[in-house]
């Protein structure tokens, strides 16, 4: 795959979203109605042949699954998958999904780039699915927006509105029943579907054929209010405890005072937080990598004064696997609220480091931010330009 440049120009970006440019791309389609795109990347292939995406899937460190389809029975196993159940798989009628492809491909990790007029606070990954003819993973619904990009070989997509989604419960997959589509298309390599989340849809291989998802993701409500709790578990501190010194003998033992329920509603009405609680929480959040996900330390790592050397000359950029966002006045890598109160200088680097994913040769960095963004080299988390690194 060609190497490309993460800052296209206007004619490049409105030609990715069909004509539209992203500000109207957004108003008109995001979270609304699907967009079909012909010619999104002209002569895109993608960076993967069918090898490398079965190296990929015997890896522990992606998130791998293997669909097959015989008949009416649809059978799903999780990676990562062995050399000899790849070797074994028939010509016809299987997919091959392996997640989190921009953390291994610097490739794929260039081909996010272009659609970063998107917050990075909402991303996913890159997933590819590679199919046999006949391949697919059967009608179903998705709970984030997705780019459908068609790589190497044709893909035929049906849409349509969901309605009261029911699903099969013969299947290990949350397939469809009665999927009723209402658009049809052959998606050639360089095409590209944007789906919104709950958008009913199913992919066909028509020959051996890549698709790569850009996934772009919220948590629903419900994890939001789990996670917060987890968050604050640990940062909580309500003094005193329940007390019941004029305590009254009673005749019915197994009914809960109602002095101990007003205690306990006080007490937790101390429970409270204010936005910058909430910011500081999605920072950590956001920015957590998914568990399977291991960095890479150097080995030997530089020195202080090399690395230093290095960082002028070469400038640096973040490891595929590593996320970065900031807030006001606090930057967050990797779920850590990583830094707070450098200079402005300092800060405003940060920052740019978070939006365009390195920093080029020659910023003007202190002795402290040196400090930091040598730690973060030593954990893997970003790398000097042009250096190899896995």
């Amino acid at each position: 795959m060609a190497s490309y440049n993460r800052k296209m120009n206007p004619g490049t970006i409105s030609r990715l979203l069909g004509g539209l440019t992203p500000r109207q791309f957004l108003a008109q389609h995001w979270q609304k109605k699907p967009l079909l795109i012909r010619g999104a990347l002209p002569g895109f292939a993608g960076p993967l042949t069918r090898a490398a995406v079965l190296r990929l899937a015997q890896s522990p460190e992606l998130e791998s699954r293997l669909v097959a389809r015989s008949g009416s029975r649809w059978t799903l196993t999780q990676g990562p998958l062995t050399r000899a159940a790849l070797a074994a798989l028939p010509a016809r009628n299987w997919t091959l999904l392996v997640q989190g492809l921009n953390h291994a491909l610097p490739a794929a990790d260039e081909l996010l780039q272009r659609f970063d007029f998107i917050p990075y606070a909402r991303l996913d990954d890159v997933m590819v699915s590679y199919a046999a003819p006949g391949g697919g993973v059967g009608p179903h619904l998705d709970s984030y927006d997705v780019f459908l990009l068609q790589g190497a070989g044709r893909r035929r997509w049906r849409i349509g509105p969901a309605g009261q989604a029911r699903f099969r419960d013969d299947v290990p997959l949350k397939i469809l029943r009665g999927f009723k589509p209402r658009e049809e298309w052959v998606l050639d390599p360089g095409d590209m579907l944007y789906l919104p989340p709950g958008y009913a849809h199913e992919g066909t291989a028509l020959e051996e054929c890549f698709t790569y998802s850009i996934g772009f993701r919220l948590a629903s409500h419900q994890e939001l209010a789990q996670r917060f709790l987890d968050y604050q578990q640990d940062r909580l501190l309500v003094e005193g405890r329940l007390r019941d010194p004029d305590l009254q003998p009673t005749a019915r033992p197994g009914a809960i005072p109602a002095s101990l329920i007003g205690q306990a509603q006080s007490a937790l009405a101390a429970l409270t937080w204010n936005r910058a609680t909430v910011a500081d929480f999605l920072g950590r959040e956001l920015s957590e990598p998914k568990p399977q996900v291991l960095f890479s330390p150097p080995a030997p790592a530089m020195d202080s004064g090399r690395f230093a050397a290095a960082l002028r000359r070469h400038g640096v950029h973040l490891d595929g696997r590593s996320r970065m966002l900031y807030h006001g006045g606090r930057v967050y890598l990797n779920g850590e609220a990583a830094v707070s109160g450098l200079a402005r200088t300092d800060m405003a680097l940060l920052r740019r480091l978070a939006d365009r994913r390195r920093l080029p040769p020659g910023a003007a960095c202190s002795a402290a931010l040196r400090k930091l963004l040598r730690s973060w080299y030593v954990y893997g988390y970003l790398h000097i330009d042009g250096a190899n690194h896995s």
